[in-house]
C-alpha cells in the first residue's frame, strides 16, 4: 500500500464525519478528479490544480470550492469560510443522508468548479496587494526599517493576514500591542498563525 492510499484510509477512518466523508468522496470520484490529501484533508484535483476538497470541523462536514467565489450558485448553498475568505466557498452538512438527498445539486456544483478551473478564470487577489495599512505599523516601520522589509518579504496573504488582525482592534493601544506581540514573527517570515 502506498504513502497516499494509507492517508486516504487514515482519513476516512476517522470517527467524527466518516459517513459524511465516504458519502462525498463516492460523489466526487464519479466525476473523474484525482485524489489527494493536502493539509490535512481529502483534496480533489484536475490537472494538478486544485478544484475542491471535503473538510471534517467540529458541528459539521463541508465540501470546499477553491475558486467558490467565482461559480454560479443556484441553490444559494455557498458559504464563505471566513469573513475575509475571497476566494473558497464551502456547502455544509450534518449528515450523510443530506449529501446523499443532494447528490444531483452536489454533481452539478463540482462540474462547475472544473469548469470554473478549466476556463482558466482567476481570483482576483488585488486586495492582498493593495494593504491600507494602520498608522500604528507605519510608525514602527519608520522606528525599525528591518520590520518593514522583513514585512514586505512575506508573502501577500500573509501580510494581508497579519494586516487584517493589526487593524481589527478598534483602539490604537491595542492595535500597538498586536504589533509588539508580532514582531518576533514578521522578522522570522512567518505568518500570523507562526508557520
Amino acid at each position: 500500500m502506498n504513502s497516499l492510499t494509507l492517508k486516504i484510509e487514515a482519513l476516512l477512518a476517522q470517527e467524527k464525519w466518516h459517513e459524511e466523508r465516504k458519502a462525498l468522496r463516492t460523489i466526487i470520484l464519479e466525476s473523474g478528479l484525482t485524489e489527494d490529501v493536502k493539509w490535512g484533508n481529502l483534496c480533489y484535483t484536475s490537472e494538478g490544480k486544485n478544484i475542491l476538497m471535503i473538510y471534517g470541523m467540529k458541528d459539521d462536514c463541508a465540501l470546499g470550492f477553491f475558486k467558490g467565489a467565482l461559480m454560479e450558485d443556484p441553490e444559494g448553498v455557498l458559504a464563505k469560510p471566513g469573513e475575509n475568505s475571497q476566494a473558497m466557498r464551502r456547502i455544509h452538512f450534518t449528515s450523510a443522508e443530506e449529501i446523499r438527498a443532494k447528490e444531483n445539486a452536489l454533481k452539478a456544483y463540482i462540474k462547475a468548479a472544473i469548469e470554473v478551473e478549466k476556463s482558466g478564470l482567476k481570483i482576483d487577489f488585488s486586495e492582498k496587494e493593495n494593504l491600507e495599512l494602520p498608522a500604528e505599523l507605519l510608525d514602527e516601520f519608520a522606528k525599525n526599517p528591518d520590520l518593514e522589509k522583513a514585512f514586505k518579504a512575506l508573502t501577500p496573504g500573509r501580510q494581508r493576514g497579519y494586516n487584517l488582525y493589526f487593524s481589527g482592534a478598534k483602539q490604537s493601544a491595542t492595535r500597538r500591542s498586536r504589533i509588539e506581540k508580532s514582531v518576533a514573527g514578521i522578522l522570522a517570515g512567518k505568518g500570523l498563525q507562526g508557520r
